[in-house]
């Protein structure tokens, strides 16, 4: 079974694994009325006919009138893309970028999407591309009116591969010990939250190689003030990072056993600054 989403201050982008598919349809319907009720086109995006996921989102309210004016739109995910399709990162964030200036545009507030993705990570090349990309659309959301739900069939994917993808969201439901998600407009490459310890430092390198967080003017800055625990494992996967870009890591923290541990390990291109 899955658990509740925990918040943790994040954009609005949400991961949620499921083994109920009536239960997702009940998240996916509050959060697409949320949107509705606040001005937003919403999109529902998922494995089926028009018809049949015409047929989830029935409960939505007002679903007829939404669908004729354009505020909802349902698309099917294999009308977009072959089974064995790898998304191309860059150019997916332009396309909602893009679906996001026409709601705009259109007088809407924004937009607000449940992406049923299950279909486009199954295999590790899709996955790779998608891990990329999860990180690029979470730092569009940071900036732009849009927020989404990316839902993942636990089923159908591995424990890892679940675990890949939800601890790229500020907001999920599997538990994950820890999250690398956007941080805000003026905090850094990228934010981390929780706990870094023995056992998920191998799946913070994993997702640190597929996102591939760059840096700026030679720095890469992580705002780790929701940062409970990291240890050593975790400040040589950062030194790693920041080494092959040729840039200094600067980890911002109030936690000052890491700044005690950079200087143990004479991480020369680790930097702690208080937060």
């Amino acid at each position: 079974m899955t658990s509740d989403v925990t918040p943790s201050g994040g954009s609005g982008h949400i991961c949620w694994a499921y083994d109920d598919t009536a239960e997702l349809d009940r998240r996916a319907v509050a959060f697409l009325a949320a949107g509705l009720a606040a001005g937003e086109r919403v999109w529902l995006i998922a494995d089926g006919t028009p018809e049949a996921l015409t047929r989830r989102l029935e409960p939505l309210p007002g679903l007829p009138d939404a669908l004729r004016h354009g505020a909802v739109s349902i698309v099917p995910i294999r009308d977009a893309y072959r089974d064995d399709h790898v998304v191309d990162p860059e150019s997916q964030v332009r396309a909602y970028a893009a679906a996001t200036d026409a709601a705009l545009a259109a007088g809407h507030t924004g937009l607000r999407v449940v992406a049923e993705a299950t279909s486009l990570v199954r295999t590790p090349p899709q996955r790779q591309a998608f891990l990329r990309y999860e990180h690029l659309i979470d730092r569009y959301m940071q900036r732009r009116p849009m927020s989404a739900i990316c839902a993942y069939d636990r089923r159908e994917l591995s424990e890892q591969a679940v675990a890949e993808l939800a601890c790229l969201h500020a907001e999920e439901n599997t538990d994950g010990l820890f999250q690398l998600h956007a941080g805000g407009p003026d905090d850094g490459a990228f934010a981390l939250a929780g706990e870094l310890d023995p056992s998920n430092h191998t799946l913070f390198a994993e997702v640190l190689a597929q996102t591939h967080p760059e840096p700026v003017d030679g720095r890469l800055t992580i705002d780790a003030r929701h940062l409970r625990y990291i240890d050593h494992r975790s400040l040589l996967h950062l030194r790693d990072h920041a080494r092959r870009q040729g840039a200094t890591a600067v980890l911002r923290t109030s936690r000052s056993t890491a700044a005690r541990l950079v200087e143990l390990l004479d991480l020369a291109e680790v930097r702690v600054e208080a937060a």
